[in-house]
């Protein structure tokens, strides 16, 4: 019996080993695919999500086989959509939101409703059946949260007009998720037992009320008592507690788990620990998501593909452009229309289909309303569809993107009202605003030329009048009246951009003196062999008023302070300018690095007259 006992035990052990061996591989595979496969993407140009479908195609089932569970990883790895919904939802207070309300509704609804007819159509002149024809066109309307989000933040797009207006309609197709499933088993002919409707309302109806409460009301003094312990790890725990526990909610009453954490998120978004919050949860999304696009890419079934590879191909390319001829239509048509520029922006971050697909055609499975013989293909078309997302945005920032830039077709130059100002300030950006914000105080007027559209249209709301204009073109110049003005502050963001400035100006304008910011010491020769005489670098005041704040803190007199940081300062410009007169690269390193200790010789030099002086001075 002791025997038998101890094999069990024994058996049991090597189960538990293996699984435990078993989880780990299946670790390294994914993090190793993904350290190989996402920076040679990134570094051919191709981005990282498409670098994160690859590496799932190599390792997956029709590659090398190393993972086979890919259903049980899809479904973990959604997680990860669920803390990118949470994290968007940080930067939305509820007055953004309730004034996004309008793009949501009107050009979510849009796109969704003329998506479903226009696939709906189509779907019954390929003779299918009213139910299957209409789950198809369901499911393939949704569009890819985790790729578009994602594609949005990893290159600053979120903040743009189509950027915006993409997360409006994405936001109503994870709300209309939720009545697509809910149609389903009355399309499939299995409705036995639904429940009582009204019971059902009213779980929905608490859920959201518990996590409005949650949010408002409780989280803060929870949050509050667990960053009085300094237990940095209770604050990630409870902080992940809370979007897990949230998400198993939603789905408790067959709602979207991302929606609900989204919500979370907008009722947090104002919370003193906001922040604090992005912090802990980015490196759990952050691999989540990769997770999840790696596992898009196992799902791909290539004997599917590989038993008929034109019709599916064909049939990814006509969903992706039935869905660009959509999206055009309605950022072209919507109340607020999309600058043209930005149209193919929008169209090609949604023209892809969405992982909610995936959960709507299996759920049509199990509920008798669609056959495998199509289940099967669909998933394929999805999955090869989202990879369609990475590729169209290459070809959207090398060939599209420029030409609008070139040609200035999204928008000209404002006319400026303004006649013979002093001052012209090229660049309005954090530079250029305090510059303005010293002006404008002073009853200086001044001329205000930008070239981001979405940037100038906020400035103006608070009174300034800035008007659009690349300044490095001289017609631009001129209509800003650079032939009468005295100053051109030069304040522009691109260090190359300002030097064309400067040389055209010089040309064109010689009677227009400049005072350049200059981003580092490179910069400032750069200025300097172009004849001007006045810049400034961008940081080096700031930093030393800090750093003679530093100083003070830390025992020193105000007097003392401020003399060290005069002395660096005088300093600082000795060095430059020898470093100038200097001129070659290997003697400008070699005096840099001298540069410390002759620092530490001038401070010492001046503490002798400092201590002198120190009993007149105020301290």
């Amino acid at each position: 019996m002791s025997q038998t006992t101890g094999d069990s035990c024994s058996n049991i052990s090597g189960v538990k080993t293996m699984a435990d061996q078993s989880l780990l591989l299946n670790a390294v595979t994914y993090m190793g695919a993904a350290v190989v496969a996402v920076p040679l993407a990134k570094r051919l140009g191709l981005g990282s999500v498409l670098g994160y479908l690859i590496a799932g195609i190599i390792i997956g089932p029709w590659g090398l086989g190393m993972i086979d569970n890919v259903e049980d990883i899809l479904h973990f790895a959604e997680f990860g959509v669920v803390l990118l919904l949470f994290l968007i939802g940080l930067e939305l207070n509820p007055k953004r939101l309730w004034a996004m309300r309008r793009p949501i509704l009107g050009m979510g609804g849009m796109q969704v409703g003329l998506t479903i007819l226009a696939l709906f159509a189509i779907g019954r002149l390929a003779g299918l059946t009213t139910e299957s024809a209409l789950i198809i066109a369901m499911g393939l309307s949704l569009s890819s949260t985790a790729i578009a989000l994602q594609t949005l933040t990893e290159k600053h797009l979120l903040t743009t007009h189509a950027g915006n207006s993409a997360f409006s309609v994405l936001l109503f197709q994870d709300i209309a998720v939720i009545p697509m499933l809910a149609m389903i088993p009355f399309l499939g002919g299995t409705v036995t037992d639904q429940g009582d409707p009204l019971t059902g309302a009213l779980k929905v109806i608490a859920a959201i009320g518990g996590i409005v409460v949650l949010g408002h009301y409780l989280t803060r003094p929870i949050f509050r008592y667990i960053a009085k312990t300094g237990l940095r790890e209770i604050f990630t725990a409870f902080t992940l507690l809370l979007v897990i526990g949230i998400a198993l909610l939603m789905q408790l009453v067959e709602l979207s788990m991302a929606l609900g954490t989204f919500l979370a998120g907008v009722l947090l978004a104002e919370s003193e620990y906001r922040h604090e919050l992005e912090v802990e949860i980015e490196p759990f999304k952050g691999l989540l998501l990769g997770l999840f696009f790696i596992s898009v890419g196992m799902s791909i079934d290539f004997g599917v593909l590989f038993s008929n590879p034109l019709l599916i191909l064909s049939l990814v390319a006509l969903l992706v452009l039935v869905k660009l001829t959509v999206l055009w239509l309605i950022a072209s048509r919507c109340k607020d229309p999309i600058p043209i520029s930005q149209r193919p922006l929008f169209a090609f971050l949604l023209c892809q289909g969405g992982e909610f697909a995936f959960v709507i055609f299996s759920a049509a499975k199990g509920a008798g309303a669609l056959e495998d013989r199509l289940a099967d293909p669909l998933f394929v078309i999805v999955a090869i569809s989202m990879i369609t997302t990475p590729l169209l945005m290459i070809i959207y920032e090398r060939y599209i993107a420029p030409r609008y830039v070139e040609v200035g077709e999204e928008r000209q130059p404002d006319r400026v009202e303004e006649d013979g100002n002093p001052v012209i300030i090229a660049g309005f950006g954090r530079f250029g605003r305090i510059v303005g914000r010293l002006l404008h105080a002073s009853r200086i007027p001044t001329t205000i030329l930008d070239h981001d559209p979405d940037h100038i249209e906020r400035v103006r709301e608070f009174g300034y009048k800035v008007y659009y204009g690349d300044a490095t073109r001289s017609g631009v110049l001129h209509a800003a009246g650079a032939d009468k003005a005295k100053l051109l502050v030069l304040a522009l963001d691109d260090p190359e951009a300002g030097l064309q400035v400067v040389d055209l100006v010089q040309k064109q304008f010689p009677n227009l003196k400049i005072l350049a910011r200059a981003s580092d010491i490179s910069h400032g020769f750069a200025l300097r062999d172009r004849g001007v005489e006045i810049f400034q670098r961008e940081i080096l005041e700031s930093a030393l008023l800090l750093g003679e704040e530093a100083l003070k803190e830390l025992g020193y007199g105000a007097y003392q302070a401020k003399q060290a940081a005069h002395a660096f300062r005088d300093h600082d410009e000795e060095l430059f300018n020898t470093l100038y007169e200097e001129g070659a690269l290997e003697k400008r390193i070699s005096m840099q690095r001298e540069a410390k200790d002759e620092l530490e010789q001038v401070l010492a030099a001046d503490e002798e007259d400092i201590e002198q002086r120190r009993k007149q001075a105020w301290d």
